[in-house]
């Protein structure tokens, strides 16, 4: 049965909460979500409503509190001293950009069960150019994501920092764990980089040549900025400021005074953004830019890309170039509009663009983490997605033996867990072959940065695929012979793109059965995945959550207008008894290891899988086949006492026996039929 999709009908269903089943089971606690609520319906409630909701959920005294400018609702994680609870957590990404602002973010989580807790917000800082969540302009909260519905229930929230961190504040008190990103980039003109052009690599490029990229190039770009504003003066009003680049650029003066000073108030963002095209336009014309950030080895080595197309020319007559590495290898590449922080001096002052990983930069690394440690500090995340977690630029790999300057994230982790001992980190990372993405292993580099757990790279494949089966295989194998925990990953924002509609055409009621009842195992999934439809051919481009992470009003990555939810409300409620069924079992499944039965086979040559949650009395099974019946699927019993099983559930509703009891005949147990795709639950 589809749930209901006119959002009058929930209007009328919560004027009387305490009579709707699925809102009352939620209140009383009999359920921890609202169960056949959509998400593109949650989003649209009245803020009034939702508040009323909460009220009679958490109490007035919970609430009121949570909404209060200066209180901090602790963590459901307080009292815990490791991060071991990443391993096995699953975890749901949202874009706020796709639902328009912080606020929502409580309302779309009374569409999320028990069993998918943590909740990562994807990048909340104001965006540089295209308006890209990962290249951050500034150190401001993205007022984009201001809720006028909020402000307007509650006037004493009327920043949009006062609203994440009461968002947050109500988020934790609905038992939700919440991450932020860590990007060891910015954009690569933001306030941060122009403030601070020391932390930064710099060159200089006349025409269609680099003509310098010396390693201490920054401080000819922060005398033009002292030459600037004795040129324009002071962008807040001021008549002095210290003249002398050590001074105007020291702690002493301070990041606080120099943004100030440079560009204006915080709380005027035209001006702000007016102000840095004057400062960047006085670089531009001499020469300066800062060196795009790079992915996949060498890293290192840029030269102009001479081909025409990669030129454009602005509205005022400038030449802008793109980048390329010069010796190029598989997964080079060079992001123009992003720049990484200069965690490391040069060799040879730069000459053949080789880093020093012998001299840390300690005033870049304290630049880094105490700015990040600010954020978590301030808002109280639960955790980190760690952006790029892949990088790792030394040629010789992965050292025998690290220090406090080997990774950003690391560093940050270590900071971070002196005063918050539960802070975890969550990589993104792909699992790559060495060598191929990263110089190295990548899992030894996981493991030295003290990663919980890793993204992994599931998600871009079908299920049933022979290489989804020989990853996920190998994907066990790493739960237990390493220190971190790769994902299964049932959807990322980055893969909602046209280009991968054919991952999810089918088998997705198996990507969300496995990722709840691998109990042993974390899992990733990004919003949207729960309503999302089958594009046989691409949808138009509003329906991809990927294409609003940066805003672009021409060409094929263009979007207009405000993301539209899938209309898929047959696999919306597919999952939804999925998510039941898991919280129905949840407070005896939760975090539990588990034995294998029929691991994945990674020849791609048998499809079944099966396994036991230890200590409980469930096998579950799956066929990995979306195409074929499996017939006569026989389970080895092993040293299993118990041989009594029945089921109890199926993701195919149409399967009628519930109760009908697995024939056994001491050595094995014995399935008739599996439908394609279709994961089963046994007691």
């Amino acid at each position: 049965m589809n749930p209901p999709t006119d959002l009058s009908i929930w209007l009328q269903r919560l004027e009387q909460p305490d009579q709707d089943g699925s809102v009352a089971a939620f209140l009383r606690g009999d359920a921890q979500f609202v169960a056949d609520l959509l998400p593109s319906l949650a989003v649209q409630l009245p803020g009034a409503r939702i508040m009323g909701i909460l009220r009679k959920k958490l109490g007035v005294e919970v609430l009121s509190r949570g909404l209060q400018k200066d209180y901090v609702q602790p963590s459901p994680l307080e009292g815990k001293q490791d991060t071991s609870w990443m391993k096995t957590t699953n975890l749901v990404g949202i874009n706020v950009r796709t639902i328009g602002h912080f606020w929502n973010i409580v309302k779309y989580s009374l569409s999320l069960p028990a069993s998918q807790s943590a909740i990562h917000i994807l990048p909340i800082w104001e965006p540089g150019v295209v308006a890209s969540l990962y290249g951050m302009s500034s150190r401001n909260i993205n007022p984009e994501f201001f809720s006028d519905e909020l402000v307007a229930l509650c006037p004493h929230l009327n920043t949009v920092e006062l609203q994440l961190k009461a968002v947050i504040n109500i988020l934790h008190a609905l038992g939700r764990t919440v991450g932020m990103d860590v990007i060891p980039h910015t954009d690569r003109y933001a306030e941060i980089v122009l403030a601070n052009p020391q932390h930064f690599e710099w060159m200089q490029r006349f025409d269609l040549e680099i003509v310098d990229h010396a390693a201490r190039l920054h401080e000819q770009v922060q005398e033009a900025v002292i030459a600037f504003l004795e040129e324009y003066g002071a962008s807040d009003g001021s008549s002095s400021w210290p003249s002398d680049v050590t001074t105007f650029f020291s702690e002493d003066f301070g990041e606080a005074a120099r943004l100030s000073t440079l560009f204006g108030p915080k709380e005027d963002p035209e001006k702000r953004g007016r102000r840095r095209g004057e400062l960047v336009n006085w670089l531009y014309l001499r020469g300066f830019e800062p060196v795009p950030a790079t992915m996949g080895p060498p890293y290192r080595g840029l030269e102009v890309d001479t081909r025409p197309e990669a030129h454009s020319v602005d509205h005022l007559g400038r030449v802008w170039c793109e980048y390329r590495i010069s010796k190029p290898q598989v997964m080079s590449r060079v992001f123009g509009p992003l720049t990484r922080f200069k965690f490391y001096d040069r060799l040879n002052d730069n000459v053949d663009w080789e880093i020093d990983f012998k001299k840390p930069r300690p005033a870049t690394w304290q630049y880094f983490t105490s700015f990040y440690e600010e954020v978590r500090r301030e808002y109280n995340f639960d955790f980190m997605r760690g952006d790029m977690s892949h990088v790792q630029m030394r040629p010789k790999g992965v050292p025998l033996k690290v220090d406090q300057y080997y990774d950003p994230h690391q560093a940050l982790g270590l900071h971070i867990r002196k005063e918050v001992p539960y802070f975890a980190y969550f990589a993104e990372t792909f699992l790559a072959a060495p060598d191929f993405m990263a110089y190295g292993d990548e899992l030894d580099h996981l493991e030295q940065v003290e990663a919980d757990a890793t993204l992994g790279d599931l998600q871009s494949v079908p299920v049933g695929d022979w290489e989804f089966m020989r990853h996920f295989r190998w994907y066990l194998d790493l739960l237990h012979t390493r220190a971190f925990s790769p994902s299964f990953t049932i959807m990322t924002g980055d893969k909602d793109d046209p280009r991968f509609d054919r991952f999810y055409l089918d088998g997705n009621e198996l990507r969300l059965f496995i990722g709840l009842f691998l109990t042993d195992m974390p899992s990733y999934m990004g919003l949207g995945f729960e309503q999302r439809d089958a594009h046989l051919q691409p949808g138009p481009n509003e329906h991809y959550t990927k294409l609003y992470v940066f805003r672009i009003d021409q060409g094929d990555k263009a979007t207009h207008g405000p993301y539209v939810w899938g209309g898929n409300y047959e696999l919306f409620s597919r999952l939804q008894r999925i998510r039941l069924q898991a919280d129905q079992m949840w407070p005896q499944i939760e975090s539990r290891q588990v034995e294998w039965l029929i691991y994945p086979n990674p020849a791609g040559t048998h499809f079944v899988i099966a396994w036991r949650i230890i200590d409980t009395p469930y096998l579950l099974v799956a066929n990995l086949n979306t195409k074929k019946r499996m017939l006569n699927v026989k389970i080895s019993l092993r040293n299993s006492e118990k041989n009594d099983f029945r089921m109890i559930f199926s993701t195919h509703e149409a399967v009628s026996k519930r109760h009908q009891k697995l024939l056994h005949n001491g050595k094995h147990l014995q399935i008739s039929s599996l439908l394609p795709g279709e994961g089963r639950i046994y007691s």
